[in-house]
């Protein structure tokens, strides 16, 4: 079987309230909070990229559990540093894992689920007895400037776990998986240029082409029916009922969107695991960062019954579920900023963060 063992996550120390967005917008703190329930976003420094997050939120989880022996690493992301090579090498040499297996996933937001499935899936093939999974994301470099209905919602972050081989029914055994895809809605959450399709054609690349679009309103219904769907399809194979559920832990697209999936499962609003207020839509670091913020502030308990689920371009959808594991194998560092290592690009434009247990202060 397959652990979770623990969870961390970071964020870059570059913090944007409502109030501090673009002013050629036209939007207040009240327009942005009813709609999407966000506060602030966090914002990459120049120089910062999706692999320096990614080695962060890594190298605090790797401290806190002790530094285990890792044997692959799996990155899930949208925003990787460069369309070739994947970043998931570059980072785990950062970290010093040697020589172990290393690659990208891309299901968009969807990427921590479908990221926990391939780390389920090496340690139940015996390729490895540990995966080290990070979800990161840079939406800051890939967002078009003017376009405020996008930049309002996506923030910059980063989290990780420890999946590693384990007995049947330990705290942390991942019970399930529910995935899922539908091409035909690929348009609608996309970057049109930089990809082969691009590069191919004999038109010229269009102004805008390189920036992140999303249709809000198609998107909107899509995520609620896919992860709604997606969710009722895995409690049904685990033979839970939604009020078994301890915590809902849903991709933080949107405050809407998370409220509108639980009230149609019929979960509890309370078990409903929110921390889009403080850093946004993350994407594939979202889940993990809520995972960690939830932990930091004692809201998990060994054992308790997690369902997880998310939806991202692609079109990509998937849940999963699992028990909690409860503390890390080692003790949380000091709750100190310590300066970054000086081989990290980002040492230049950010701090260290402690763990996860100083998470939710960092982001009240």
């Amino acid at each position: 079987m397959a652990l979770v063992e623990s969870v961390a996550g970071w964020v870059p120390p570059w913090r944007v309230t409502n109030d501090a967005l673009p002013a050629h917008w036209g939007v207040d703190d009240h327009w942005v909070r009813s709609r999407t329930g966000i506060t602030a976003r966090h914002r990459s420094g120049p120089g910062v990229s999706t692999g320096d997050l990614a080695y962060e939120a890594a190298r605090l989880l790797l401290e806190r559990a002790g530094h285990p022996r890792v044997d692959a690493l799996v990155l899930a992301t949208a925003t990787p540093d460069h369309p070739c090579p994947a970043t998931a090498p570059a980072v785990a040499a950062r970290l010093g894992l040697g020589s172990v297996g290393a690659v990208d996933v891309s299901a968009v937001c969807s990427g921590f689920i479908y990221g926990l499935a391939c780390a389920q899936g090496l340690v139940a093939a015996g390729i490895a007895e540990r995966v080290l999974l990070a979800g990161a994301d840079t939406y800051s470099g890939w967002l078009d400037p003017d376009d405020h209905r996008s930049g309002v919602v996506f923030g910059d972050g980063a989290g990780a776990a420890l999946v590693a081989a384990g007995p049947a029914g330990a705290p942390g055994e991942l019970l399930g998986f529910d995935l899922g895809s539908d091409g035909a809605g690929h348009d609608l959450i996309s970057v049109a240029g930089g990809g082969s399709r691009a590069r191919s054609s004999q038109e010229q690349a269009a102004p805008g082409d390189g920036y992140f679009r999303m249709r809000g309103g198609a998107v909107y219904q899509q995520a609620v029916e896919r992860m709604t769907g997606s969710c009722r399809a895995l409690l049904a194979k685990l033979g839970w009922d939604p009020g078994q559920v301890d915590h809902f832990v849903p991709h933080q697209a949107n405050g809407r969107i998370l409220s509108a999936v639980a009230e149609r499962l019929g979960i509890d609003p309370a078990r409903c695991v929110i921390h889009l207020d403080r850093v946004g839509n993350t994407g594939a670091a979202s889940i993990p960062l809520a995972l960690a913020d939830a932990d930091a502030r004692g809201a998990l308990r060994t054992g308790d019954r997690v369902l997880l689920t998310a939806f991202g371009g692609g079109l990509t959808w998937g849940s999963a579920a699992l028990r909690w594991a409860g503390p890390p194998v080692a003790p949380a560092a000091p709750a100190a900023v310590r300066a970054t290592a000086s081989r990290s690009p980002a040492s230049r434009t950010t701090a260290v963060r402690p763990a996860a247990a100083a998470l939710s202060e960092e982001l009240s």
